[in-house]
């Protein structure tokens, strides 16, 4: 380094888009004004409330147009992201509220509707789910854009930019994604977000590199200075030596290849290399994120979470509703297997006005899921019973398509995994949610902060549970699966294969690596691992001996 180069300068944040980018960084700073609070007298809320009105209207306008936009380019699919703002605008509780409290309060509509918001936000974003808590954004973004109209102000066109660089935020919002020239972002970086934030979605599904969580670096960093974005390691690096530009123009080429090869996986079987055939599914939330499924190479749906149903509107889906939903999805997957999980509602996935719930002090071990559906037989009646009628039902009339529906229990707390024996003698298959068993198996909540690293998959206990799980069910016939987080990490793929497990589904971008890592391993070295890990004391012991068999064999994904 020369005596007047700037010495580099590294960011650490999570890595959300892989790839790298380099160039010259926007930095983005909200310039929406502060909200003046002001008071009205009871003849001007007339007024008030066509402004409000005529502001909704617009932004109505101007949503539906972003999300044709969004169609156009990367298809419809993502421009169902802003259905969510849709609803804001729609919301007659929010709207309501907002004219109850103008007249009560006898101030501004802008103060009005952001306190009434706010509290929406709020309210949201203290929720224990990760994907309900990045819908307080939804809101945030809508706030912003209907009080940008409010005060008569033109939408931000400050992402509209016509030079290549990487865009750093504060946050950005869906709207700001919508609107950015895509063409000429190299990458995206932000303060907030996690990986189901909508800056990481609608990053993945550019193809952007990105990295979000860096905290404060907007506060650090300003328009022009020159940095590297590592999207994979979640790196940003500003003023980065002639070396680490060496370094990653290395990484980047074995990547793109990487990239190519993986491409080539999708028409080909998840089979290991001593021949034994793991079915690779894929997760959906809603019917639309189909069609990724195959454009990924998964054999079918192994999760379906139709809650999803029940989010954003204060009445029950009816069961037309639902099996005109279930039945559009089970024939776009046809031949393929689909796998409907009953509703995961209460704590805090419970959709407002749908079910009546008093407040509990730990919900996450209180009324939820199948003890919510079960007291509510308008949700969901004795599951098995009803499915034999049905089978039953279609065999007197000549089909016997119903015989083919296999009915299975998902393990996901630690007395159903212990109890497995005994649950394998009533179902088909075993679906292994490794989220929640193993926060409820280790007493660690995974999204808070402070306890986060002591989240561990590869903690002897959780090893332990798992293998008693998958043991129970092969003692008894029938196939386990595993539909969490831990069956799109490449790094415990050899792991849950010496495990036994018969089936991964994981996020449909995930699947051609995890088919990659499949098909680069065998049953018996990965059995020998199993039998290895048995015998150590930790987590970080178990986690090195699983990533020194997954680098032999597949070193260049983990890189």
């Amino acid at each position: 380094m020369s005596d007047n180069a700037r010495p580099e300068i590294r960011f650490q944040g999570a890595g959300v888009s892989p790839g790298i980018a380099q160039g010259a960084i926007h930095v983005v700073r909200d310039d929406l004004d502060d909200v003046a609070r002001y008071h009205i007298e009871p003849s001007q809320i007339t007024n008030e409330i066509g402004r409000f009105e005529t502001a909704l209207i617009q932004t109505r306008v101007q949503i539906l147009e972003m999300q044709q936009k969004i169609a156009e380019s990367i298809g419809a699919k993502d421009a169902g992201i802003f259905d969510a703002h849709l609803l804001v605008v729609e919301d007659r509780t929010l709207i309501d509220e907002v004219l109850r409290k103008l007249e009560s309060d006898l101030c501004n509509v802008e103060w009005v509707f952001q306190e009434v918001a706010a509290n929406y936000a709020e309210t949201l974003s203290k929720i224990d789910d990760p994907y309900l808590r990045e819908r307080a954004l939804d809101i945030q973004d809508v706030t912003k854009r209907v009080i940008r109209n409010l005060q008569g102000k033109a939408p931000k066109t400050f992402l509209a930019l016509t030079e290549p660089h990487i865009l750093l935020a504060h946050n950005l919002t869906p709207s700001d994604t919508a609107t950015m020239n895509k063409e000429r972002v190299l990458g995206i970086a932000t303060d907030l977000g996690s990986r189901t934030s909508h800056t990481a979605i609608m990053a993945r599904s550019l193809n952007i590199p990105a990295i979000v969580g860096l905290h404060n670096v907007t506060e650090k960093l300003e328009t022009g200075q020159h940095v590297l974005l590592d999207g994979t390691n979640g790196l940003l690096i500003v003023d980065p030596t002639p070396e680490t530009l060496t370094y990653y123009g290395e990484i980047e080429s074995r990547r793109v290849k990487v990239v190519t090869q993986l491409k080539e996986l999708r028409e080909t079987k998840s089979t290991t290399r001593d021949g034994r055939h793991i079915v690779l599914s894929a997760n959906i939330e809603l019917p639309d994120d189909i069609d990724a499924v195959a454009a990924n190479g998964a054999e079918g749906i192994g999760l379906y979470r139709t809650e999803f149903l029940y989010l954003n509107r204060n009445t029950l889906p009816t069961e037309e509703e639902q099996y005109q939903t279930y039945r559009k999805v089970a024939e776009r997957v046809s031949p393929d297997p689909l796998i409907i999980r009953t509703f995961d509602l209460g704590g805090d996935k419970l959709a407002a006005g749908t079910v009546d719930v008093s407040d509990e002090l730990n919900p996450f071990l209180g009324w939820r899921a199948i003890r919510v559906c079960l007291e509510n037989t308008d949700i969901l009646r004795r599951a098995m019973s009803i499915l034999n009628e049905c089978k039953e039902e279609l065999r007197c009339t000549g089909s016997t398509s119903g015989d083919a529906t296999e009915a299975g229990a998902m393990i996901e707390i630690p007395s159903a995994a212990i109890s497995a024996d005994l649950l394998a003698r009533e179902v088909d298959f075993f679906s292994i949610g490794t989220n929640d068993l193993i926060q409820y198996a280790l007493a660690v909540d995974r999204v808070n902060e402070r306890i986060a690293h002591l989240y561990e998959p590869t903690h002897p206990a959780v090893l332990r549970l798992l293998k008693m799980i998958a043991d129970a069910a092969h003692a008894n016939d029938i196939w386990v699966g595993v539909c969490g987080e831990m069956a799109g990490d490449i790094a415990l793929i050899p792991l849950l294969l010496g495990l036994g497990m018969d089936e991964l589904s994981a996020s449909a971008t995930l699947v051609p690596r995890v088919k990659r890592a499949v098909q680069s391993l065998t049953i018996a070295e990965c059995g020998q691992l199993v039998d290895e890990t048995l015998k150590l004391q930790t987590p970080s012991e178990i986690l090195d001996r699983c990533l020194e068999l997954a680098n032999q064999r597949y070193g260049d994904l983990l890189g």
